[in-house]
C-alpha cells in the first residue's frame, strides 16, 4: 500500500484523505520529523505538537493563495512537508539544504519570514490591508504560539488588527510552553480558559435547551451571542480577546482534526477578525519530548561530532560563575527572556529562585526593568542571545547607557551559530552596542578571561556587556590576568599584527603557530574602549594590521581598531569577516572555513599580506 506521506506533494492532496488516511499520515510525518531532528538537530517537540493542526489548515485553506503564517518557525515542520519538501527535509538545516524557519526565497508557501518571536500578527494585519487596498479575497492566518503572546509586539498587533472590517484569522497554538515553561499574567489567563469544563458544559448544554423548544427555540437560539456574552462574563470574568474587537472561538481540541477544519472553515467564511484558541501538546508522539518538552524544544544532533577542545561551554561557565557572585553580594539579579536553559541558569534559578527573572519574550521590558533595578541599587544581569538583544536597541541606548545605569548585558550565541542560520547568526550585536556612549564591551577567548570578566562587572558603575559563542573557548597557552579596558599582547607586535578577540584568538594563534613566528597577535580583550596603550605600540611598529572579526565587518571590531589608527597614515589595516551579507545554516565549522576564519583561510590571508609587504 505504501506510506500516505507519498502521495503527498502539495497541500491540495490532502483534501482527498479519508480519515484513516489522515491519522496515518499525522503518525508518518512525527516519525519523519523525530529521524530527521535525531540526525540534524533542530526544533523538535513544538514541531510533534502542531501536525494535526497544520494539517487541518492545510486542508481548509488554498496555500499560496491564503497566506499560512507561521509565528518563530519552531511550529513549520509539518508545513514544509506538506508544500513539496518532503524529499528535501533531510537536509534541514544542513549546508545547501532547507532551513529550520520559513524562509520566503525557499517557496512560494512561506508566506513570511521568520526566525524571531511574536511577528506573525503584524505580518497578517499588513497581508490583510494590501490584500483589501487590491482587492482580493484571499484569506490570511496568522498560527502564534502562546509563548509568542508574551510578546509586546503580539499585543500592538491585535489592537490594530481588531479595527480591520475585513476577513482575519489569528490561530493561538497553546501548549502551555515557549521554550521552557510560560510565565506570567497571560499564561495564567489563558489556563483559566482552558480549564474551565463548567463554562464549556453549560453553553453546550443551554444550546440543546433552545433548539428543543418549540416555534421560539429557533428564535432564541439565533440570540446565543448575546448569552454568549453573558455566560462568559459568568465563568470567565471578560473575554480579552473579545472585548477588544475579535470573535472568539475556543479552546479546540488541536488534536482533532474534524473538529479543526469545521471551526477553521466557519472562520474562513466570516468577513472579520476572528482568533482561534487551538490547545496541543508539545512533543506528542515521542515519549521523550513529552515528559521533558524544555530539553526537547531545540536539540543537537543525537549523534554529536566533537570538536574543539570540549570544555565547559560558555553558558554554563556564566551560571555557575554569576550563581557565586549572587552568593556573595545580595544585589546581583539574574534575567532572562524565556531562555533560562539556553543562557545557563537553571542551576541559578535552583539556587536562588527569589533573585531570577524570567520574564517571557520580551527583550524590551528586560533591558528596561534591569535599568530600573540598577536604578534602585541593585546589579542585574541579562542573559540574552546575540540575535534576540537587537530588539532591545532603544532601551539599551535611552535607559541604559544614557543613565549610566550599572546592567551587565551577558550576550550569548555570539558569531556564527550554526544550523539556526541567517535569523540567529550573532554578528550585529557588536555594531549596534559600539556607538553606545558609555557602554563597555567585552569578548573573552578563554574561560579564565570570561570568568574574570564576570567578576570584573561588579567593580565597574556603568553598563557593561560580555559577548561570548555557543560551545566552549579556547584553553589558552599564556594566561594574564584581565583589567579594565586592557588588551593581552599574545605575540609581540611586529610589522604585520594581527587583532582580534573572542573565538578568533585561537584561529589565529594557530595560524600563526604554522608560519615559524614573526606576526604580532594582540588579544583584544576590550573592544570598546579600545586599549590605548595597544594602539601606541601599533603606531610605533605596525605596517599592516589584520583585523579578524567574527561578525559583520560593517561598524565591527575593524572599524574599531581602523579609527584609533587613522592619523598613522601609514598603517595599513585589513578588515577580515563577515561582509556586507546575511550567513545561511551549516554546521559552524563549515560556515567558518567558507568564510576563511578558520586556521587555514587565516594563515592563507597572512601568506597573501606577506607577500604584499615584501
Amino acid at each position: 500500500m505504501g506510506r500516505v506521506l507519498d502521495r503527498i506533494n502539495c497541500p491540495a492532496d490532502l483534501k482527498q484523505l479519508s480519515k484513516k488516511e489522515t491519522e496515518l499520515l499525522c503518525k508518518e510525518i512525527r516519525q519523519c520529523i523525530i529521524n530527521t531532528v535525531k540526525q540534524n538537530g533542530g526544533h523538535m517537540a513544538s514541531n510533534l505538537g502542531t501536525v494535526e493542526l497544520t494539517i487541518a489548515i492545510h486542508k481548509v485553506f488554498d496555500a499560496p493563495e491564503d497566506k499560512i503564517i507561521f509565528d518563530v518557525g519552531h511550529q513549520c515542520y509539518t508545513h514544509k512537508i506538506l508544500t513539496g519538501r518532503k524529499d528535501a527535509f533531510s537536509t534541514l538545516r544542513q549546508k545547501g539544504g532547507i532551513s529550520g524557519f520559513p524562509n520566503i526565497f525557499e517557496s512560494d508557501y512561506d508566506a513570511f519570514g521568520a526566525g524571531h518571536s511574536s511577528t506573525s500578527i503584524s505580518a497578517a494585519v499588513g497581508m490583510a490591508r494590501a490584500r483589501d487596498l487590491m482587492g482580493q479575497r484571499n484569506s490570511v492566518v496568522a498560527v502564534i504560539g502562546d509563548g509568542a503572546l508574551t510578546g509586546g509586539m503580539s499585543y500592538e498587533a491585535l489592537n490594530d488588527g481588531a479595527d480591520l472590517n475585513s476577513s482575519l484569522i489569528v490561530i493561538l497554538n497553546d501548549n502551555e510552553m515557549s521554550i521552557s515553561k510560560n510565565v506570567g499574567g497571560m499564561t495564567t489567563y489563558l489556563n483559566e480558559i482552558r480549564s474551565s469544563p463548567r463554562y464549556h458544559r453549560f453553553k453546550k448544554r443551554f444550546k440543546g435547551f433552545l433548539k428543543r423548544i418549540p416555534l421560539i427555540g429557533a428564535p432564541l437560539y439565533r440570540m446565543m451571542d448575546w448569552f454568549k456574552d453573558c455566560i462568559k462574563r459568568i465563568f470567565l470574568k471578560q473575554v480579552f480577546f473579545e472585548e477588544i474587537g475579535y470573535t472568539y472561538i475556543g479552546p479546540v481540541d488541536g488534536h482533532n482534526i474534524e473538529d479543526m477544519t469545521a471551526v477553521l472553515s466557519q472562520a474562513k467564511e466570516l468577513n472579520k477578525p476572528v482568533f482561534i484558541h487551538m490547545v496541543t501538546k508539545k512533543g506528542l508522539g515521542y515519549q521523550p519530548a513529552v515528559d521533558d518538552p524544555e530539553k526537547f524544544h531545540g536539540v543537537s544532533p543525537f549523534v554529536v561530532e566533537h570538536n574543539g577542545d570540549g570544555g565547559e561551554s560558555c553558558s554554563s561557565i556564566f551560571g555557575r560563575v554569576l550563581t557565586d557572585l549572587t552568593h556573595a553580594d545580595d544585589r546581583v539579579v539574574a534575567i532572562t527572556a524565556a531562555m533560562p536553559s539556553g543562557t545557563g541558569l537553571n542551576g541559578y534559578r535552583a539556587n536562588y529562585p527569589h533573585r531570577f527573572y524570567d520574564v517571557g519574550i520580551t527583550e524590551e521590558h528586560a533591558v528596561t526593568m534591569a535599568a530600573g533595578m540598577a536604578r534602585c541599587g541593585m546589579r542585574p544581569y541579562f542573559a540574552v542571545y546575540s540575535t534576540f538583544l537587537q530588539r532591545a536597541y532603544d532601551q539599551l541606548l535611552s535607559d541604559v547607557c544614557l543613565q549610566k545605569l550599572p546592567v551587565t548585558i551577558c550576550i550569548d550565541r555570539t558569531g556564527i551559530v550554526g544550523e539556526d542560520g541567517e535569523t540567529h547568526q550573532g554578528l550585529f550585536d557588536l555594531p549596534m552596542l559600539l556607538p553606545m556612549p558609555g557602554m563597555t564591551v567585552m569578548m573573552p577567548s578563554a574561560p579564565y578571561e570570561m570568568e574574570q570578566m564576570l567578576r570584573l562587572t561588579l567593580t565597574h558603575d556603568g553598563p557593561m556587556a560580555i559577548r561570548y559563542p555557543k560551545g566552549a573557548l579556547w584553553n589558552a597557552p599564556v594566561k594574564e590576568d584581565v583589567v579594565c579596558g586592557k588588551s593581552q599582547i599574545l605575540l609581540p607586535v611586529e610589522e604585520l599584527t594581527v587583532v582580534t578577540a573572542g573565538r578568533m584568538i585561537k584561529e589565529a594563534y594557530e595560524a600563526i603557530s604554522t608560519m615559524g613566528g614573526g606576526i604580532g597577535l594582540v588579544n583584544l580583550r576590550f573592544i570598546k574602549p579600545v586599549d590605548e596603550e595597544m594602539i601606541r605600540q601599533l603606531k610605533a611598529k605596525a605596517k599592516t594590521v589584520l583585523v579578524i572579526e567574527e561578525g559583520t565587518t560593517v561598524g565591527g571590531i575593524g572599524d574599531a581598531v581602523a579609527s584609533c589608527l587613522m592619523d598613522a597614515r601609514e598603517i595599513r589595516v585589513v578588515k577580515m569577516g563577515v561582509e556586507d551579507h546575511f550567513v545561511r545554516h551549516g554546521k559552524t565549522k563549515d560556515v567558518l572555513h567558507d568564510l576563511g576564519l578558520d586556521k587555514a583561510g587565516i594563515a592563507n590571508k597572512l601568506h597573501e599580506l606577506l607577500e604584499d609587504m615584501k
